[in-house]
């Protein structure tokens, strides 16, 4: 078969693909910008070299954002087949290194991520010390976009995956507490829903695996009416509590070192809220790397959250 010729053959560079494939993703330069650490004029400049490189127009700025030109989408199409043909080469080879080398990226919903994936990466490092380690962490949303999208290869989330093409595994569990301000006067005694029926509730962000639970506990509780407020993060959430500015249901990891040391109680109230599931999940067609098949293995033998 006869070779290309460089005045054949149009000069890019895969990073120009995967910034293309970002921007028409987010829908704007700044949004890829940011998703990608770069600075927004880097991120033009790459374009348009690309648009130069194959003489076509590839992006449209409109009022809905950046779109794709029809010769835009064609090359998107073919950039991802490119970028997916890479990381399965990226995964055959590293069939062949062991765990003498390689990246272990990880994503975990913002409380598994913030509480549990530290631990966990903490115990991994043990065993493979020259992994290098990478955690995120979004909302559920979030997390499931990035293991769909191939951007990390397992995560860690508090609710079964919608996505059909994705994969899930129970592998611990762990208790819901409604939580109050140290002075609360209810802290002592066993109580019901009347109890609290006046209080402001305060719940996590739309599209939070916690969001989703503390609305069923105000279910369980007849309390679908009662005021709330949305805060974003749990971080947010205890402080808000602390402050005086309502109750919340969070997870006991998340809530165990402010009960500890007296910043907030937890409220003994009939019925208690739900358990809720964790679940290590990955993309069903996703051939794991040495390293993730090892961070499976420890996260199937952790029979109980570690402190």
């Amino acid at each position: 078969m006869a070779a290309f010729s460089q005045e054949r053959r149009p000069m890019f560079s895969l990073t120009q693909l995967e910034i293309l494939v970002r921007v028409v993703d987010e829908g704007s330069f700044s949004a890829a910008a940011k998703s990608l650490y770069m600075s927004q004029p880097a991120v033009s400049n790459h374009v348009r070299q690309l648009e130069r490189s194959l003489g076509v127009s590839l992006v449209q700025r409109g009022p809905h954002g950046a779109q794709p030109t029809p010769a835009g989408a064609v090359v998107v199409e073919h950039a991802r087949e490119v970028l997916a043909l890479l990381d399965r080469l990226e995964h055959a080879t590293a069939g062949y290194r062991g765990l003498d080398t390689g990246q272990l990226v990880v994503a975990g919903t913002t409380t598994l991520g913030t509480y549990l994936l530290p631990r966990l990466i903490s115990e991994f490092t043990i065993r493979a010390p020259k992994v290098s380690c990478q955690i995120r962490v979004g909302n559920e949303d979030t997390v499931e976009s990035w293991l769909l999208a191939g951007e990390v290869g397992l995560g860690l989330c508090a609710a079964t995956p919608t996505a059909e093409a994705l994969r899930s595994e129970p592998v611990l569990t762990e208790d819901m507490v409604l939580v109050a301000p140290a002075g609360c006067p209810l802290k002592d005694r066993r109580i019901t829903a009347a109890d609290i029926a006046t209080s402001r509730f305060l719940l996590r962000e739309p599209g939070s695996a916690t969001r989703r639970l503390q609305e069923q506990s105000l279910r369980a509780w007849g309390l679908d009416q009662v005021d709330t407020w949305d805060l974003w993060g749990s971080d947010t959430v205890k402080e808000a509590v602390q402050q005086g500015l309502g109750l919340a249901v969070l997870s006991e990891h998340v809530v165990r070192r402010e009960v500890e040391v007296g910043f907030l109680v937890c409220l003994d109230i009939s019925p208690a809220p739900p358990q809720r599931e964790v679940s290590l999940v990955r993309r069903a067609d996703r051939i794991l790397t040495p390293p993730e098949e090892a961070f499976t293995a420890l996260v199937r033998a952790t029979a109980e959250w570690p402190r």
